[in-house]
Order: structure tokens, then C-alpha cells, then sequence
């Protein structure tokens, strides 16, 4: 018993929790826990007695009683239709039809939208073989509950089985003015055909497809007519179904039906109009079963250039879908130019080329326009090279000069490939116009030396002359065109020009690599074979720079032996490095040209000279010092290599004496080892006189 409250409120008894909620180590089933109750049953129950009635009192006190107890359970749950259901039953089974069936007119007028209590009632009905009573009921149910289908099925169930065709088949219109779903049609259409009512079917399918007028509704009134030879109408439904949905909402299902049917009806070509005309109206999207259907189709009864134009169209596609959805993916229109291209319609690839130069970048900054500049550069040789047209090329080369907005940034590679295409032409007049507006406009290196380079292949050496002036004029810190400048001068003989142009540059005061400009001045003298003009340009050079490359190529450049004081003098370059170098801070450079000096002094020198280099070289000391972050936090120590020359260990007296404090401290723990030494020489000796002693007087005792 449940304990009470003060209120009078039932306590409910506290579940113990569970504390241990891991799997029991031995595991048992429900089957195992039901024989373990069947095995454990001590007493056996005995089944109910059944009981007979004979008497007719008997029985009527069973009715009684029976319907007592139904008619208490409606009072307690009239809304129960189980409980109606079982009542009626009953009745039925005691042959009380009448009241069976005022029990379901009850329950009826209790829940009249219950579909289990009309089939129940109807049920009962047929199979007392009241076929009116059950018509009458079928009839009430359809027309309260006109949407479950459940009830027209069973109606027209039983009027079919009665052989009453016309009955079930005026059932079945009365059902189809509802609009049911596709199976209720289709049971409709199934059983005119039952009886060979092939009209009544198609006129059932004509009504079907436009109430459900989908796609494969279409294709199976298609097959109607096919199955029973009806070609030209089978062909018909498919074209009505193509102009019911119109071209802007094509399936692909739908002509794939439809060449499918051509296919059985080996209309091959017909099939392939239907897809080429598919395809070319269907959203690419939607398009893929359609295109696998194709490429079979072509497979089994094409040839090889049908497949390979079933491949091409479906890339086609794919790339017009890619350039829909982003027009300005240049790398996507390449690949269509390219199929395109390959396919031979010029006027395609044309209006293909046309649309993908038409997307001009969005931002003007050069990174964003060096792919689309490549467009129009493959136009214009396409227009040259494949289709042979020339004037439109130069359209095409003028168009894409203006297109480009000079002011803000230009390629210099269009300007040199219009100039190549006037040559070409045989019109240099052209091509100079070109370069010369274009280094007029927007003037840039590539441009002067490719205006240059064409001169001077023309050999208009003049023309060469007025364009480097122009070039440097622009940049006059640029080395590399002096050096060229000078090497033209030098090639047409004119040496006292070039050597002024050398002259010139060096006296520029900015130059953004002057290391090439003085290496090509001197390459040039040494070439004229002015040794002594060399010479001086390097001291000119070292007079503005002590790098330590220059001294090193001093050196080599003296060591060559055109005289006898050559070697002589490069030692002296050598010895004027090592004085320059000394007043520096850096020590690796240093030590590189005192390492250069000594293996010249290998080749070139003594014992004498190489005793003299080895006595500058530099010792190498490891050192340690601290090492600190970016955010000046310490991060402990670390070693390094440091290089102490002789005349620095002379300058610090410390180190000499460090290395004195040493040598007096390694010298006295000589001299404490050897007088250690000693005194234990001393102590045996002095024990071995006592032990003599010792026995000799020992010797007198006795």
C-alpha cells in the first residue's frame, strides 16, 4: 500500500538508484528469463471451463448478461470504437442481425468519419449475402468519406465480383471525379482492359495525364498504345507531350521515352533528331541521363565521329554551364576555345572568342588582367594562323590596345606581337608607327629593346643610336642598356664611343647595378688590350668602394704576368686589401682575402712569403654571449667563433697575461708532483735504516 499525506495525497515510494550501471558479467536473455518463470511455476492452472447452453431460458439469460456488459462498456467509453465493433460482432455471431445492425447505425452515428466501422458493417453485410443492404452501406461510406480509397476499392471490388460491370464501371466514375492518385486511375484503366475496353482505357489515359501530367504518365499511355500497335498514336501522345510542356519545361525523361520508342521501332534517324533536339533546349543540369542515353544510342547503332560529337556536346555544355555561372573564369572560355577550335565552325569559335573578351576584369590592376589579355592574344593569332583572315586580326590587335588603360598599366608583350604582325605583313613602316606610339605612351624596358632588337636585325644601326639615347633618357640608371649601348658601339668599331659611353655611365650618381657596369668597362679594355687603362679603372673603382670582391679581382687581374713586376704588384694589391680591410669590422672578409693571399703565395711565392702570410692569419676563438628575443626577453647564451689577429693579441696585454698564469700555474703543479715524489723516496729510506737498526742491536742482545 502507497502511503497517504496529511493532505491525503498518495506519497509515491522513492526508486532506488542504481550505482553500478556496468553490463552484469554474465548477460541472459528474455527467452532465458521466461523458461526460468515457466520452470518455476509451482501450481498448474486449469483453463477456464467452457460452457455449454442447451436451454433456451439459458440462453437468453446469456444474452442478457452479454448485452449488459456491451452496453457498460459504451456508457463508460461510447467514443470507443473497438467496443462497438465487438458488440456488433457478437450480435452477428448470436444470428441477431437486426440488432448487429442497429449496433453499427449507432456507432455510426457516434463516429461516422471511422473508416475501420464502415468496413466492418459492409463486410457483415456480404457475408449474410444482403447485397442490397451492403450497395446501400458502400454507397453511404463513398459519399461521407469520398477520399478514402480504401472504401471505392472494396465497392468496386464487389460489384465486379457480382459481374455487375456496368455498376462497378459507373462506381469508378464516380471515384475518378475526385482526381484521386495515380493508382486509383490506374486500377480504373485495368479493369476496362480486363473486359478489352481499349477505347474506354484510352479515353480513361486522356483524362489521367492531364489531371497527373507527369512525365512518366505520359510514357506509360505511350506504351498503351504501343502494346496494342497503336504506333502512329503511340508517337502522337509523345508529341503532344512535348508541346503540353512547352520548351521552357522540358524533360530529359521525356525524350528519352520518346527515341527509346523510335529505337523498338528502328526509326534510328528519328531517334537522333529527337536528341540533338533535346539537347539543345534542355537545362545542362537536368541534361545528364540524357546524355548517357545518347552516347548508348550512338554506340549501338552511330558511327565513330556521332560518338565523338555526342562527347564534344556534353563538354560543351559543361563549359557554358561554368561561364554562366562565373563569366569572368578566363581558364574556363580557354577550355571552350580550345574544343571549339578543334571542332573547325569558325563562326562558333568566333562568337565563343567574342563573348569571352566581352568580360572585362572588374578591377584595374595588371594581376587581375594578365589571363584575359591572353584571350585576346589567342584571338589574334587564331584570326592569323588558322583562319588566314588578316585584316580582322589587326582589328582585333586594335581593339585590344584600346581596351587597356595605358594610363594605369599596359603589356608590353601586345605592343611586340602587332609590331611582329606588320613584319610579317612586310610593313615596317607599320611596325615602327607601333613601337613608337608605344614607347610614346607607356614607355617600358621590354618595349625600347625590342624596338632596338628589330633595328637592329633591319641593320638600321642609325635608328639603334636614337633609341638607346631615347632609353637612357627614360632610365639612365639602368646598367644593363649602357652595357649594351657600348657593346653596339663596340661591335660597329667606334671604341672611342663606347669607351665615352663607359665614361658616362660611371659618372651617373645612381645606378641600380653598378658591379656589372665596372666589369664590363674593364671586360672592354682588357679586350682593347689597354692593361694600363684597366689598371686604372680599377683604382678609380676602389676609390669608391672597399669590397672586398673588387680587391680579390684587383689581385687576379695582377697576377697575370704581362711584364715582370706583375707578381710584385699583386702582392702589393694584396698588402694595400689587407690595410683596408684592417681599418673594417668585419673579420670573415679579412680572413677570406688573407686565405686568397696565401694560396697565390703557394703558387707564386716562397718560405719566406708564405712564413710571412701564415704569421697575419687570425686564431679562432669560441666565445660565448647572450642571446635576447625580438621582445628583448633573454634566451639564454650561445657560442660562436671569433677571429683574434696578431696585431689585436699584441694591443691586449690581458690575454698575455692570461697565458703567463697558466703556464705559472701548469709549472707549479709540476714542481708539487715531483717533490711529492720525493719525500716518499725519502720516508721508505728512513724506514728501512730504522729496521736495520733494529736488527742489530737485537743481534748484541743475544
Amino acid at each position: 500500500m502507497m502511503e497517504q499525506t496529511m493532505g491525503g495525497k498518495q506519497k509515491v515510494p522513492k526508486i532506488a538508484k542504481v550505482q553500478n550501471k556496468a553490463p552484469a558479467p554474465v548477460q541472459i536473455t528474455a527467452e532465458q528469463l521466461l523458461r526460468e518463470a515457466k520452470e518455476r511455476e509451482l501450481e498448474q492452472v486449469a483453463p477456464p471451463t467452457k460452457r455449454k447452453i442447451t436451454d433456451p431460458e439459458e440462453l437468453a439469460e446469456y444474452k442478457l448478461k452479454q448485452r449488459k456488459y456491451f452496453e457498460d462498456m459504451l456508457r463508460k467509453n461510447r467514443s470507443s470504437i473497438q467496443n462497438w465493433i465487438k458488440y456488433a460482432s457478437w450480435e452477428d455471431s448470436m444470428q441477431e442481425l437486426q440488432r448487429a445492425r442497429s449496433v453499427y447505425e449507432r456507432g455510426i452515428d457516434v463516429a461516422h468519419r471511422t473508416i475501420p466501422l464502415w468496413l466492418k458493417y459492409a463486410e457483415m453485410e456480404m457475408k449474410h449475402r444482403q447485397v442490397n443492404h451492403a450497395r446501400n452501406v458502400w454507397d453511404r461510406a463513398v459519399t461521407i468519406l469520398p477520399r478514402a480509397n480504401q472504401l471505392w476499392y472494396k465497392y468496386a471490388y464487389m460489384e465486379e465480383m457480382l459481374g455487375n460491370v456496368a455498376s462497378c464501371r459507373q462506381i469508378f466514375e464516380r471515384w475518378m471525379e475526385w482526381e484521386p492518385d495515380e493508382q486509383a486511375w490506374h486500377s480504373y484503366i485495368n479493369f476496362e482492359l480486363r473486359y478489352k475496353e481499349v477505347d474506354r482505357a484510352r479515353k480513361i489515359y486522356e483524362k489521367f495525364v492531364y489531371i497527373h501530367p507527369e512525365v512518366k504518365n505520359w510514357t506509360k499511355y505511350a506504351r498503351f498504345e504501343e502494346r496494342f500497335g497503336y504506333i502512329v498514336k503511340a508517337r502522337e501522345v509523345f508529341e503532344r507531350a512535348v508541346e503540353f510542356y512547352g520548351e521552357d519545361n522540358l524533360e530529359a525523361d521525356l525524350f528519352v521515352g520518346f527515341a527509346r520508342f523510335e529505337e523498338r521501332q528502328k526509326e534510328h534517324d528519328r531517334a537522333r533528331v529527337i536528341f540533338k533536339y533535346a539537347i539543345e533546349r534542355i537545362d545542362k543540369k537536368l541534361a545528364g541521363d540524357l546524355f548517357k542515353a545518347y552516347t548508348i544510342f550512338e554506340k549501338k547503332f552511330g558511327n565513330r565521329l556521332g560518338i565523338e560529337n555526342v562527347i564534344v556536346n556534353k563538354r560543351k555544355f559543361q563549359y557554358e554551364e561554368e561561364v554562366k555561372v562565373n563569366p569572368h573564369n578566363y581558364d574556363a572560355w580557354f577550355d571552350y576555345l580550345r574544343l571549339s577550335e578543334e571542332g573547325g565552325e569558325v563562326e562558333t569559335t568566333r562568337e565563343i572568342y567574342e563573348r569571352a573578351i566581352s568580360n572585362v576584369p572588374l578591377v584595374t590592376e595588371k594581376r587581375h588582367w594578365r589571363r584575359y589579355i591572353y584571350l585576346w592574344i589567342n584571338y589574334a593569332l587564331y584570326e592569323e594562323l588558322e583562319v588566314k583572315d588578316i585584316a580582322r586580326a589587326r582589328d582585333v590587335y586594335k581593339a585590344c590596345l584600346d581596351v587597356i588603360p595605358h594610363k594605369k598599366f599596359t603589356f608590353a608583350k601586345i605592343w611586340v606581337m602587332f609590331a611582329h604582325f606588320e613584319i610579317r605583313q612586310k610593313d615596317v613602316t607599320q611596325a615602327r608607327k607601333i613601337l613608337g606610339v608605344a614607347v610614346g605612351k607607356c614607355p617600358k624596358d621590354k618595349l625600347f629593346r625590342s624596338y632596338i632588337e628589330m633595328e637592329l636585325q633591319l641593320r638600321e644601326f642609325d635608328r639603334c643610336r636614337i633609341l638607346y639615347e631615347k632609353f637612357l633618357d627614360y632610365g639612365p640608371d639602368n646598367c644593363t642598356t649602357w652595357c649594351r649601348f657600348a657593346e653596339l658601339e663596340t661591335l660597329l668599331g667606334d671604341v672611342d664611343r663606347a669607351r665615352g659611353i663607359y665614361e658616362i655611365a660611371v659618372s651617373q650618381p645612381r645606378l641600380d647595378m653598378p658591379e656589372v657596369l665596372w666589369k664590363s668597362y674593364i671586360d672592354f679594355e682588357l679586350e682593347q688590350e689597354e692593361r694600363h687603362l684597366a689598371r686604372k679603372i680599377y683604382r678609380r673603382l676602389l676609390e669608391r668602394t672597399q669590397h672586398l670582391k673588387v680587391w680579390l679581382s684587383f689581385a687576379n687581374f695582377e697576377t697575370i704576368p704581362d711584364d715582370d713586376d706583375a707578381l710584385s704588384r699583386a702582392r702589393r694589391a694584396y698588402k694595400e686589401a689587407n690595410q683596408s680591410l684592417k681599418q673594417s669590422d668585419s673579420k670573415e672578409e679579412r680572413l677570406m682575402l688573407l686565405e686568397a693571399w696565401h694560396k697565390f703565395e703557394e703558387s707564386h711565392g716562397n718560405t719566406s712569403t708564405l712564413e710571412l702570410i701564415s704569421k697575419l692569419m687570425p686564431k679562432r676563438v669560441k666565445k660565448r654571449r647572450k642571446v635576447t628575443t625580438e621582445g628583448g626577453i633573454d634566451a639564454g647564451w650561445e657560442e660562436y667563433y671569433d677571429y683574434i689577429f696578431p696585431e689585436e693579441e699584441e694591443a691586449q696585454p690581458n690575454l698575455k697575461l692570461l697565458a703567463m698564469a697558466k703556464m705559472w700555474k701548469a709549472k707549479q703543479e709540476n714542481e708539487e708532483s715531483s717533490s711529492s715524489d720525493e719525500d716518499s723516496s725519502d720516508d721508505e729510506s728512513t724506514n728501512s735504516a730504522e729496521k736495520s737498526d733494529l736488527a742489530d742491536t737485537s743481534k748484541s742482545g743475544l
